[in-house]
Parts: C-alpha cells; structure tokens; sequence
C-alpha cells in the first residue's frame, strides 16, 4: 500500500510534526513511520520524500505550482494505475512522484499560476514519453 500524505496529513496520520524540520530529520521520521505502519509513504512537498521502512528515495523536481488543490489526486491516481499493474509499492511511489512532478513542470510552462489538475492530466502523456 502507499499512501500520499502532505505534511498535515503525515501529522494527523503519525502524530509527528515534519514542517520545520531539516530535511535529513525529515527522511529519518519518514523512513521510521513507514517501517511502523508497514506501508510505504510518499511525503508531499517541494523535496517528496519516499519510503518503505528500508529504502529511502527523493523526488526534487517538484513545482511550485503543484500546491494546489487536486494535483495530490493526480498524484494518487498514478500510484493506483502502477499498482494495478503489479508493480512494487515502492517503485510506485517513485515513478508516480517524477510523472506528476514532470508532468507539473510541463503544464506550468502554459498555464503557471492558472495551473489546473485537469491541464496536469494533460501533460501526463507528455510527460511518460
């Protein structure tokens, strides 16, 4: 399982505050959370964090235009066609993370601020190939 959280969600999800906190204390608390809850975590944020308890990957080619509203559905709707397909949770979580990172990248180029979830569904295509 994965599950996408932004860092409120990953507070309410493990009592664990990571706003503020460096990014290396971030990736232990990541790393430590998803060992214990046995599932792997993508943190959302301008550096995604993943992991699955024993390995650590980071995403660092976020948007600042994905802080919107929808962009973590797209986000979750990668990591559930990559899944379905029967690839590792994990594996997963990184592909999906780059995809929709890209795939921000892309569709700011055209709309910036104005960026919608529905023009990053767009550049999904475009961004796979």
């Amino acid at each position: 399982s994965v599950v996408t959280p932004n860092t409120f969600e990953f507070y309410v999800l493990t009592g664990k505050e990571v706003y503020q906190l460096p990014h290396e204390e971030r990736i232990k608390i990541v790393q430590e959370e998803a060992a214990r809850l046995q599932t792997t975590i993508l943190l959302k944020g301008a550096v995604d964090i993943i992991s699955n308890g024993k390995e650590v990957a980071i995403n660092n080619i976020g948007s600042p235009y994905l802080s919107k509203a929808g962009t973590g559905d797209t986000l979750t709707g990668i990591v559930g066609a990559f899944l379905a397909r029967g690839i590792d949770a994990f594996t997963a979580a990184q592909a999906a993370a780059y995809i929709n990172s890209l795939a921000g990248q892309i569709a700011a180029k055209k709309m910036k601020e104005s960026l919608s979830a529905l023009d990053l569904i767009e550049a999904i295509s475009e961004a796979i190939n």
